[in-house]
């Protein structure tokens, strides 16, 4: 999701800025030009820093600009399919809902929400189960999968990436605290067996003998599993 890259690359300097100091040009140009970009292979480019020139700028005949090969560390966020996110409800539609995890969003469709029927209020911007009773809304925390990522260089905010909560351990934060709560649930203490030693209540310690033993142990005194 979110890594730190070595970057590499070029900046055009224009005349106007020529003359000021070069390190801080270069940082703001590095910034203005990099940070909020997209590319399929290493994703949004959130932060640029510890930004450094290389060597001198080249000038282009017919060109008053000098262009400055630079290079800084780039913290960027690439959505991976499969990848489990946590995200916030920003919208809610007449199809489903978007979800907010990190700078982009990613559509929650109605058939990727629960196992139920939902019904639209888009008045109170929410979406209810019709058997259930359960409800998604505006400002939910909500635990999601992505399950396609389709990025748009040209306008990071129209990429399209499809959201599921329709598997084991995801869904509203609200859902999965009453599930951990559930009796039986991993994490809760096991039930007691009740004695199997008849109607004095006392239980055997082992099985009587010549009844449900195992194989006889192995060599060094363990048996084998």
């Amino acid at each position: 999701m979110y890594r730190t890259l070595a970057v590499t690359n070029t900046v055009r300097i224009p005349p106007s800025e020529l003359g000021y100091d070069a390190d801080e040009i270069v940082r703001k140009l590095v910034q203005q030009t990099f940070e909020g970009k997209l590319n399929k292979k290493h994703g949004l480019t959130v932060l640029a820093r510890n930004i450094q020139r290389i060597g001198e700028g080249r000038v282009i005949h017919g060109d008053g600009a000098v262009y400055q090969r630079v290079k800084y560390d780039a913290l960027t966020f690439k959505p991976e399919v499969g990848e489990i996110v946590e995200g916030t409800v920003c919208e809610v539609v007449e199809f489903g809902a978007f979800v907010r995890f990190g700078p982009l969003d990613g559509l929650l469709h109605m058939s990727q929400i629960m196992n139920d029927y939902l019904n639209v209020d888009l008045t109170n911007e929410r979406l209810v189960g019709k058997e259930s009773g359960r409800t998604v809304g505006m400002g939910d925390k909500v635990r999601t999968r992505l399950v396609t990522v389709s990025l748009n260089e040209l306008s990071p905010r129209e990429s399209k990436i499809g959201l599921t909560m329709r598997q084991p351990g995801l869904g509203k934060h609200e859902w999965l605290e009453d599930e951990r709560a559930k009796p039986g649930e991993a994490g809760a203490a096991p039930p007691m067996e009740r004695p199997r030693g008849g109607g004095g209540g006392r239980g055997r310690r082992g099985p009587p003998r010549g009844e449900g033993r195992g194989p006889p142990a192995g060599p060094g005194g363990e048996g084998k599993e």
